[in-house]
């Protein structure tokens, strides 16, 4: 949000559920100066709370995945933004690869869901069949994720993928690491050093951590499938 609001000088509206974020975010965007730009505001993206055809753009990164129905956050979106302009989204989907009948891709779908807290993940032409349900025109639809293996970079999933060397980061992904980081935690918790619910939190984190690693390892799991939609003039 303060990256747009910095280039562009567009006022840019940021919606959470969360209260902390919304008020962090607000302190945030007043440090930098950008309080007359840069706003969050606490509300349900199932509900705007504003008024239609009063947005210029819209814009969603790894969000609108946490909606039951797509059509019902997509609608909201095509309520409030301009006929004329556009909405770009990146998604969390299933990819063509995604197996339902595969017990193994089941679980990856399963951990995913768990650890990140979504409902029933959607197959990347369910989006993309959701958008036009509620009247979008769809400008593109692609699996940005399969830039960097066509170009010859690192895959995205890298970061997620275990390692044994203890001076790496990806060590404490290593079922070692894995162990030391969870009993280091249920001390800490243990002597109040963390608060109460850390040590779950991490298992959480750890799980959807596994399955986010495991999906793009296999290509069943895409975190950036960006869509670009245009609302029509009429």
């Amino acid at each position: 949000m303060r990256n747009i609001a910095r280039f562009t000088r567009a006022k840019v509206v940021g919606v959470t559920l969360n209260e902390y974020q919304v008020q962090r975010g607000n302190q945030l965007n007043a440090m930098a100066g950008l309080a007359h730009t840069a706003k969050s505001v606490q509300a349900d993206f199932l509900h705007l709370p504003f008024e239609a055809n009063s947005f210029d753009g819209v814009y969603a990164i790894e969000a609108t995945c946490h909606a039951p129905r797509r059509q019902d956050v997509y609608g909201e979106i095509y309520r409030v933004l301009k006929p004329g302009q556009i909405f770009a989204t990146y998604e969390w989907c299933l990819t063509p690869k995604y197996d339902k009948n595969n017990d193994f891709h089941r679980l990856i779908k399963k951990k995913i869901e768990e650890g990140d807290g979504l409902p029933d993940m959607a197959y990347e032409h369910e989006c993309v069949d959701a958008l036009r349900d509620v009247g979008f025109e769809v400008l593109e639809a692609r699996d940005m994720a399969l830039d960097d293996t066509f170009s010859g970079g690192a895959p995205w999933w890298l970061p997620l993928h275990p390692s044994y060397n203890p001076f790496s980061f990806r060590f404490q992904l290593s079922p070692i690491g894995k162990f030391i980081t969870r009993n280091m935690l249920w001390f800490l918790e243990g002597v109040w050093l963390v608060p109460s619910g850390t040590y779950k939190v991490q298992e959480m984190l750890q799980q959807g951590g596994w399955g986010c690693e495991r999906g793009g390892y296999t290509g069943t799991f895409t975190p950036m499938y960006l869509m670009v939609a245009r609302k029509p003039l009429k």
